[in-house]
């Protein structure tokens, strides 16, 4: 019984891991994108270090409420990728621990930022 309740635990955690990755890299370009349609709520969020504690500066979410309460973050919030600026983009750099560091290019300027490595798969 305590096996069968265990393997139970470890599918309701390992499922809800699964559900949050919703960003992808695409491993010739190396763009990041988040694509819109998904049958899941998320929230991916970029920080201005490779800490989670660190002050947010993009947001992608599935929910309305949520995007629009980060509408103020320096790099802006949206509910995909296709949301980005005209001739915006968001490039991968590499692993910093736990976190992809990224970088956001628009109007000729770039902003690094960091989203932990639980968002995204590389693809």
């Amino acid at each position: 019984m305590n096996k069968l309740l265990a393997f139970g635990l470890f599918l309701l955690i390992s499922s809800r891991g699964f559900a949050q990755v919703v960003g992808r890299v695409d491993k010739k370009t190396k763009e990041f994108s988040v694509v819109a349609g998904q049958k899941v709520n998320y929230i991916v969020l970029g920080y201005q270090f490779a800490n989670a504690a660190t002050p947010k500066l993009i947001c992608f979410a599935s929910d309305e409420n949520v995007a629009r309460a980060n509408s103020t973050l320096r790099l802006g919030s949206y509910f995909d990728s296709n949301g980005l600026p005209p001739g915006a983009s968001i490039m991968y750099l590499g692993m910093a621990g736990t976190f992809g560091k990224m970088n956001f290019i628009a109007a000729g300027k770039a902003t690094v930022f960091y989203v932990p490595k639980a968002n995204y798969v590389i693809k």
